[in-house]
């Protein structure tokens, strides 16, 4: 009896595309690994550019060793030249060079995309205080904050990133550098609830829109850049801005809801269990 023929891939099958500038992190919780997973949970692809290699495990980043800007374009170019690209998401960007390299490629995608989103994790340090930039990580990410549709800092990264205390000082700070949206996460707080906070593109001392998480017990590696994945993921899906931060939290939680561990330490979100 002969073998029954594959099926013909369907016509419709292909993915909207998310170009991904981040680090590698070889324990696979953050960082690219964690971009791919988050990105495909959205029902997208992510197109990787290695921004900087890392080492580090679950819980500690030993050194950071920046790619060349120039090799940073020709991995983006090449992906640019191919692939329709739908959204953009940015983590560690590795140096101020590798930044201005990054900003560069937006403007040239804007050029034929005016409304191509962009989300900006402002990655400053890691959950422990290591530092993940040969450069000043605030200033290196100065070209970077005009062009984001999107920033999702957490407490500690908004304070760093305009010196200012209060959220309304803080908020006006990155309006006033360009920023158009700010997702305000809470992880760093205390309490048992978790209050992340959506500031529009005006300077307003009140959150368009809040959302309480119940915290989670533990800590995580990964958390972050797991949300700014799938808020580019949901955007590159074409999800209105609203419905995308909704969508992008809910999938977080759940990925830290059922986090499992690798050994010791932060534990890791389980992110391929909700695709």
């Amino acid at each position: 009896m002969s073998p029954s023929p594959r099926p013909s891939p369907r016509l419709d099958s292909r993915r909207p595309c998310v170009l991904v500038f981040a680090g590698f992190d070889p324990s696979g919780g953050a960082g690219l690994s964690a971009d791919l997973q988050a990105i495909a949970g959205q029902g997208a692809h992510a197109l990787t550019v290695v921004t900087a290699l890392t080492v580090q495990d679950n819980d500690r980043v030993r050194s950071v060793h920046p790619v060349a800007a120039e090799l940073l374009r020709q991995q983006a170019q090449a992906l640019i030249a191919k692939f329709a690209i739908s959204a953009v998401k940015i983590g560690i960007t590795g140096s101020a060079e590798n930044a201005q390299a990054i900003a560069e490629l937006i403007v040239q995608l804007r050029r034929d995309q005016p409304q191509l989103a962009v989300v900006l994790d402002p990655v400053l340090a890691s959950g422990h205080g290591d530092l993940l930039s040969r450069d000043d990580a605030v200033q290196a990410l100065a070209p970077l904050l005009p062009l984001a549709t999107v920033l999702t800092p957490n407490e500690p990264e908004a304070q760093a990133l305009t010196g200012q205390s209060s959220v309304a000082a803080q908020m006006q700070r990155l309006h006033q550098q360009g920023c158009q949206h700010v997702l305000l996460t809470g992880g760093h707080s205390d309490g048992e609830v978790v209050l992340n906070r959506w500031f529009g593109p005006q300077a307003q001392p009140d959150a368009l829109r809040e959302w309480r998480w119940l915290r989670l017990a533990g800590g995580f590696h990964g958390s972050g850049c797991t949300l700014a994945s799938a808020l580019a993921g949901q955007l590159a899906m074409q999800v209105p801005l609203a419905l995308a931060l909704d969508a992008a939290q809910a999938y977080c939680h759940a990925a830290l809801s059922g986090a499992y561990a690798i050994g010791s330490g932060q534990r890791i979100p389980a992110r391929s269990t909700y695709f």
